[in-house]
């Protein structure tokens, strides 16, 4: 299997300043190793790690790991979108190992950031590179504005990190979750992630992740869809232990090639990394 979500942090190497308000079992370092044999108790082969900053320091030690772990099959990393020369300097020979990017826009204050002129710019030299950009999207607003994204920058793709934050207790906000995960499944330019899909304060139980995947599965088909382990954040909410049990049950209950594009086929074609 590839985890194509995978994070690891270190004090030493970036700020992480967003871990001030985490949970706490989340503020300590989260290493390499701990994530590796975290990997393989879960039959894990490999992992795309994803940013958890907004440094370029941050970027460089991702690219680091990358480097010396061939376990860890490339790295989504954090470029400033609001600064197109930067993005354009850093993509013009892209450094070994990058296979996406990834801004916190769920972080801003103002959650139409990523519509600016500028970060369309930073948009438009990704595709140009042939990189998936992934998306954080917890409000509906997010999606909306993702749905905006892939219809007018058709060339480039699109990663839904974590389905967008699905809604589990039902309701109206389940609702226009699912409405709007349709929209932009509609969109061919768009996959998504089954990853980090948590209840409140612990992991979804194992009706509400069926149901969820189901969803995804209908709408945006198995070859769009890829299980990432969310890990460490998955910590936080209830553990790794509880939290892939629920995750890898559900997928275990699809057809054989459906559980094939899930586990394996869908990241290493996004991505571009070995299966």
């Amino acid at each position: 299997m590839i985890d194509a979500h995978l994070h690891v942090w270190d004090h030493r190497r970036s700020g992480y300043g967003w871990l001030d308000q985490a949970p706490e079992l989340l503020r300590r370092d989260h290493l390499p190793s701990e994530a590796l044999d975290m990997l393989a108790k879960h039959g894990f082969a490999r992992a795309v790690l994803v940013q958890a900053d907004e440094t370029l320091t941050e970027t460089e030690y991702l690219l680091e790991l990358v480097a010396t772990e061939p376990r860890f099959a490339g790295a989504v990393v954090y470029l400033p979108l609001e600064a197109p020369d930067t993005v354009a300097e850093h993509l013009t020979s892209p450094a070994a190992g990058v296979v996406g990017v990834r801004n916190l826009t769920h972080d801003r204050p103002d959650p139409d950031w990523i519509l600016g002129a500028e970060q369309r710019r930073s948009i438009d030299l990704i595709g140009a590179a042939g990189l998936p950009l992934d998306v954080v999207a917890t409000l509906p607003r997010h999606r909306e504005n993702l749905l905006t994204l892939a219809r007018q920058h058709p060339s480039q793709t699109f990663v839904l990190d974590h389905l967008g934050t699905p809604a589990l207790d039902g309701g109206d906000a389940a609702d226009l979750w699912r409405e709007q995960l349709g929209e932009i499944a509609s969109c061919p330019n768009t996959v998504a992630k089954v990853s980090g899909i948590y209840a409140s304060g612990g992991p979804a139980s194992a009706d509400q992740m069926r149901a969820v995947l189901g969803t995804a599965v209908e709408l945006f088909g198995p070859d769009r869809l890829m299980v990432g382990t969310d890990w460490p954040v998955c910590t936080a909410f209830g553990g790794a232990e509880a939290t892939l049990a629920v995750l890898l049950s559900a997928v275990g209950e699809l057809e054989p090639d459906q559980q094939t594009a899930l586990r394996t086929g869908t990241a290493a074609r996004v991505y571009g990394v070995p299966t």
